[in-house]
């Protein structure tokens, strides 16, 4: 493998472990990333449209893939998008191609970008941080998977408080210190 991609798989892989899995940011994450569920890609798009045709590939990829041996895949993209407006404006674009392949309601695209802002947020508040990771990534799942994940774990609706109110706890330094 490309010691660039290999790199980029390795930082995405302790960004995952670190903080996805160590701060119980996702409790679904574990469990795949176990059983070696997660495929990695690292795109070489440097344009949109290359993207928009990786990203058409891994859809068709996961939807067709076995359950039991490809839960989840990370695109990620380093070379394109990485101002986050342009991102944030692109995953329209992706929920489009989502739909004209007809795997709308089969799967979905979640979002993680190194400048990962919720709308209304100050570009420095910890709570962005819940998104942030060290690539512009596309994180393509199942909607079956997230249903019975949901089922196993009840409260899915407070996730995303929780992940906030870790992340408050631990603060700024806190998470610089996750990176030492």
């Amino acid at each position: 493998m490309n010691p660039f991609k290999e790199q980029i798989i390795l930082d995405t892989e302790r960004w995952l472990e670190k903080a996805v899995i160590g701060l119980n940011l996702c409790p679904f994450a574990k469990a795949v990333h176990i059983k070696k569920q997660v495929r990695y890609v690292v795109s070489e798009a440097r344009n949109i449209d290359v993207l928009i045709e990786t990203l058409i590939t891994e859809l068709e990829t996961l939807a067709e893939a076995d359950p039991a041996k490809l839960e989840t895949t990370l695109l990620i993209h380093p070379c394109v998008l990485g101002d986050f407006m342009a991102y944030n404006d692109f995953l329209e674009i992706a929920d489009a191609v989502l739909e004209e392949l007809k795997l709308d309601g089969i799967l979905q695209i979640a979002s993680f970008h190194p400048q990962y802002q919720f709308e209304g947020s100050d570009i420095d508040d910890i709570d962005n941080y819940t998104n942030r990771s060290p690539y512009p990534t596309l994180h393509l799942l199942r909607e079956d998977s997230i249903a019975k994940a949901v089922a196993v774990f009840p409260e899915a609706d407070v996730i995303v408080d929780r992940n906030i109110a870790t992340l408050r706890g631990m603060g700024l330094d806190g998470w610089k210190k996750l990176w030492l």
